[in-house]
């Protein structure tokens, strides 16, 4: 009974339909959660790699795919939380075929986001995320998973348009990093078609942390053979421990707990709260970085990146339901201005001056940083 409701879940969600009610915690609490969690990965996988000078991200991607390799066998031996892993008709041969191809993609997105970090920064990195959609809707053209539409690709030419405003506007901007950080934007749009192609069949649903306890061996294994060429000939005890050995058990604790999250987060909401969840979450992650980093970000990335974000809005959610979602929102607002008269003053007074103040907080960090990059 418990699995026919969640493949139900899954289709509602697949189909942005409302979300099963829950008699628990408020949804809000796993929204928050998974932004907390996001968040928390890429500022702290950012300070050991570039504040805590421990220049070597493969390491530290092959740590993550280690750990969680071992955390998903515990919870597979001694929980119920992987019992849908037995639904899935999965062995050596399909695990070969199927698991270890998108394992390698997976593990070389995750292997060329880390190395970003070494010379973009945070804000960014952000910003570039925002073509993803655009590469993964052409890459399913190219696979042929989905027929060509040119007015798609208008609706998603925003986004890039805006990408382009805002990388133009980008202070720190370094072509090495701007390339690999396109690499892995490719290569994740890869692993969602040949994910998408997998689970084409309901035979394959998984969720993610059934998905996690497969492709992290594969990944793991990978990685570890590029970190053993590339990195482990001048990685020594000194530098792990010169980190630390719980800072690293932390780092990789957090980034398990993020992909537990979004099992979390996908059974309590629907695909439209998810869609805006992780928008905000890139909006909020763009100010963390300019107070934690000082990352600088210019009055033209600003422009770009609302350009592209508002694409995105537009290609992820369609017309009808942004148009629903903007009539909630006025709704919502309107009946809180009733409700509370002087708090919705403060707000309209201190969001613009916050907006000021943050902008002038950037522009003062950009000297500093200049000086750094040089």
């Amino acid at each position: 009974m418990a699995n026919g409701r969640s493949s139900q879940d899954e289709r509602k969600l697949e189909s942005g339909s409302e979300a099963p009610k829950d008699n628990g915690l408020h949804p809000g609490f796993y929204i928050a959660l998974w932004i907390a969690l996001s968040s928390s990965v890429i500022l702290f996988n950012k300070w050991v790699l570039a504040s805590a000078k421990f220049n070597f991200p493969l390491f530290l991607t092959t740590w993550h795919m280690v750990f969680a390799t071992a955390m998903t066998q515990i919870l597979a031996r001694f929980t119920t939380v992987l019992d849908s892993r037995h639904k899935v008709p999965m062995n050596p041969a399909t695990y070969t075929r199927a698991i270890v191809p998108i394992g390698v993609m997976f593990s070389l997105s995750l292997i060329c986001g880390n190395l970003a970090y070494l010379y973009l920064s945070v804000s960014f990195i952000q910003m570039l995320k925002a073509t993803n959609a655009v590469a993964t809707l052409l890459a399913t053209w190219a696979f042929g998973i989905a027929p060509t539409n040119l007015k798609t690709l208008g609706n998603v030419a925003l986004i890039v348009v805006g990408v382009v405003i805002a990388s133009f506007g980008e202070i720190k901007f370094e072509m090495v990093g701007f390339l690999i950080q396109i690499a892995g934007i490719v290569f994740e749009a890869l692993r969602l078609v040949m994910v998408q192609r997998l689970l084409s069949s309901a035979e394959f649903k998984m969720d993610p942390l059934v998905s996690l306890y497969y492709y992290a061996p594969a990944c793991a294994v990978t990685n570890g053979i590029v970190t053993l060429f590339a990195e482990a000939p001048r990685l020594t005890m000194g530098d792990i421990y010169g980190l630390g050995v719980g800072t690293l058990i932390a780092n990789a604790l957090v980034a398990f707990l993020l992909n537990a999250s979004v099992v979390l987060l996908i059974g309590k909401t629907s695909a439209v709260v998810l869609t805006m969840a992780g928008i905000l979450k890139d909006i909020l992650l763009v100010a963390a970085s300019m107070f934690i980093f000082r990352d600088p970000v210019t009055a033209q990335q600003f422009f770009g990146y609302s350009i592209a974000l508002a694409g995105l809005v537009y290609y992820k959610l369609g017309a009808e339901k942004c148009q629903s979602l903007a009539t909630d929102v006025r709704l919502q607002v309107g009946e809180y201005n009733r409700s509370n008269p002087a708090r919705t003053k403060a707000i309209l007074i201190g969001v613009p001056c916050a907006l000021i103040l943050l902008v002038l907080y950037s522009g003062s960090s950009t000297p500093a940083a200049a000086q750094v990059t040089h």
